[in-house]
């Protein structure tokens, strides 16, 4: 069986899930929409799909699932319109920016028994996968302490981080998916920590670009988060997971992983330089899932409670910088 997408939304994610889906051969990509008709083309004409409407694919009955790669504000209108219409449905994160617009959101998908999948992709980084594993196969004893380092290359515009919602819900928010992924339990208390050390007008449209985030469970376990807009050496990608029997840790990854020593000293190559290339394979994982999911072989995961809970994270980050404090899950949920 192979499933029929339709992909919404033609920029720069949009592109990566165009080559995600169409790379699996158990899909194909039907159909492309965009509100910038030149975009949707270019991937049109790259893989060999048609330019449609929205309306046009949520009618269509060649397609069967949708990956929305639309502005964060469109999301939950569009997962509740295809869902309706009978589609599977693939969203990038967030799902919105309002936690209560994401419960009546999660609302429509049980009401019309949907499939729902959200884009936390690190899940499916293979290296971050084999973390899991080792944790799974028991190697290094109960989880104790997880921390979690994710710095950018560099700043985005400041137009877009006028409406990202900000870092904690744009950047962090796939931070605290890992942390619950990693740590095995749901966060209860939040403390966070938050600075313009980057570029001043993010600071003057209301933002941060330097986080530290404490996260701490009922039972004591603690993951720290590290996020900055900027890494002059590459894109920072690493995680540690700290055991009672050991600890198991993901290092950065590089385009071509050698080392070269000469009379100079030893020297490697630069790190990738953004997501595009170092979630490669998780991209590709991950729709995979998804088809999964679909096939029923697997439930949808990340699913949309997930993307709540992540986001919910993110509020009490929030509230922890703006009251100096730390501030208790239940508030926020």
């Amino acid at each position: 069986m192979t499933i029929r997408f339709g992909l919404l939304g033609a920029g720069r994610i949009g592109k990566v899930h165009a080559k995600a889906v169409s790379g699996n051969p158990g899909a194909t990509l039907v159909a492309v929409s965009d509100a910038m008709p030149a975009a949707a083309q270019a991937i049109a004409d790259q893989y060999g799909c048609d330019v449609r409407s929205i309306d046009a694919i949520c009618a269509a009955k060649d397609i069967d699932a949708v990956v929305i790669c639309t502005p964060t504000d469109t999301h939950a209108d569009l997962i509740e319109q295809f869902v309706k219409a009978g589609k599977a449905v693939f969203c990038e994160k967030p799902i919105d920016l309002s936690l209560a617009r994401v419960k009546q959101c999660l609302e429509v998908v049980r009401a019309n028994k949907g499939t729902l999948m959200v884009g936390f992709n690190r899940r499916f980084d293979p290296h971050f996968m084999a973390v899991r594993g080792e944790i799974d196969k028991g190697t290094i004893g109960d989880v104790e302490m997880v921390t979690i380092t994710s710095r950018d290359p560099g700043a985005p515009p400041v137009d877009y981080i006028k409406r990202s919602g900000g870092i904690f819900r744009d950047m962090t928010i796939h931070d605290f998916d890992m942390a619950r992924f990693l740590l095995g339990e749901e966060v209860s208390e939040v403390s966070a920590m938050a600075a313009v050390l980057v570029d001043p007008g993010i600071g003057k449209a209301g933002d941060s670009d330097s986080v530290q985030v404490m996260l701490k469970t009922a039972t004591g376990k603690m993951a720290v988060i590290s996020n900055s807009r900027r890494a002059t050496y590459g894109y920072d990608q690493r995680i540690e997971v700290h055991g009672s029997a050991g600890s198991v840790a993901a290092e950065n990854q590089r385009p071509v992983s050698i080392e070269v020593a000469t009379g100079a000293g030893y020297t490697r190559p630069p790190l990738h330089d953004f997501f595009m290339t170092r979630y490669t394979e998780a991209y590709a994982a991950e729709i995979a899932a998804f088809i999964d999911a679909m096939a029923g072989k697997a439930k949808a995961s990340p699913s949309g409670e997930d993307g709540l809970l992540a986001l919910a994270l993110a509020e009490a980050a929030l509230k922890s910088v703006a009251e100096g404090r730390i501030v208790k899950m239940t508030e926020i949920l």
